[in-house]
């Protein structure tokens, strides 16, 4: 996807602070912060400093992330990955001062050095270790910690019976189970919950008119439409817009560009808002039929970011 000058992605980083304080205060408990991704598209670079000092550590994907953002030098925090890297060793993960996770008995027992954190599976049947060889892989690997991917208070429950008899520390609760005490354990992981509504994605219109008949490649029907400089290259789909603070739609979306729907009172250079003033990632994400980190994904991805501390 191609950035564009014609969309101004603004981030907030007084309200990912806010965030973060707003789950301390629900939680009680220590926070990994998830910025794996770059941080969901946000900018690890810039996200970083405004959470060290709030959370234990922080999650990304491979060492490889942890390794490029320099999470250890730049904050004094390790992290954990979560998923397999390539050309891994137990000293890259040690140099870097990120676990990994462990879910098989070959690879807990490569990576012993470093420390790793037991992956258990409860239900997301990817990189995480089946009932059965539990046992096996703590030992293998000499884990003292260990989590899973729940989406569901089952799955939490799934996984403190699995492993609950050990004196391991537990975690299992990410942005969607934040609310509930029974899936905090000993710390949560937040991603989706630490940047919801820092992100503001914007453009304008470039062209405003009375529709004159069929529009656009679908021929849709509607009484004025406009054209916004955001298209499918920019991560753009069709679904809700803002158009001078009124709900609006974009209706059909090319390669570079996009019909909206507009009013009477819009014209040439007025603001499109295609995430934010209160049109939130869950709104966008329920109608483009995606997860709402999609949509941070692919709107931080489709234009030039600029950082806002207040």
């Amino acid at each position: 996807m191609g950035a564009s000058a014609a969309i101004s992605v603004r981030i907030d980083l007084s309200r990912i602070r806010q965030n973060l304080a707003d789950i301390r205060r629900l939680t009680g408990v220590p926070i990994i912060a998830v910025v794996k991704a770059d941080a969901y598209g946000l900018g690890i670079e810039r996200v970083l400093p405004v959470l060290a000092d709030g959370v234990e550590g922080f999650c990304v994907f491979s060492v490889a992330e942890a390794a490029a953002a320099r999470i250890w030098e730049r904050t004094g925090k390790p992290s954990l990955a979560l998923g397999p890297g390539a050309g891994e060793d137990a000293e890259e993960y040690l140099k870097h001062h990120v676990r990994p996770a462990a879910w098989d008995v070959g690879r807990a027992g490569a990576l012993r050095a470093a420390g790793p954190v037991l992956s258990v599976d409860t239900g997301m049947q990817r990189f995480a270790c089946p009932a059965g060889q539990i046992e096996a892989v703590l030992e293998a690997g000499e884990c003292r910690e260990a989590f899973t991917h729940a989406t569901t208070l089952a799955r939490v429950a799934r996984l403190v019976e699995r492993v609950g008899h050990h004196e391991l520390k537990l975690h299992a609760a990410g942005s969607s189970l934040l609310a509930e005490p029974e899936a905090r354990l000993d710390a949560v992981r937040p991603g989706l919950a630490l940047y919801a509504g820092a992100v503001r994605a914007s453009t304008r219109l470039v062209e405003e008119r009375k529709s004159d008949g069929p529009v656009g490649y679908t021929g849709f029907a509607v009484a004025r439409h406009g054209v916004i400089l955001a298209g499918y290259s920019n991560g753009l789909r069709p679904g809700p817009c803002l158009i001078n603070g009124r709900k609006s739609r974009v209706i059909e979306v090319g390669m570079q560009s996009a019909f909206v729907e507009t009013g009477g009172g819009d014209r040439v250079g007025d603001g499109v808002v295609l995430l934010g003033d209160g049109l939130s990632e869950m709104e966008v994400a329920g109608d483009w039929k995606v997860s709402p980190q999609e949509v941070l994904m692919r709107l931080c991805a489709g234009g030039m970011r600029e950082y806002h501390a207040e």
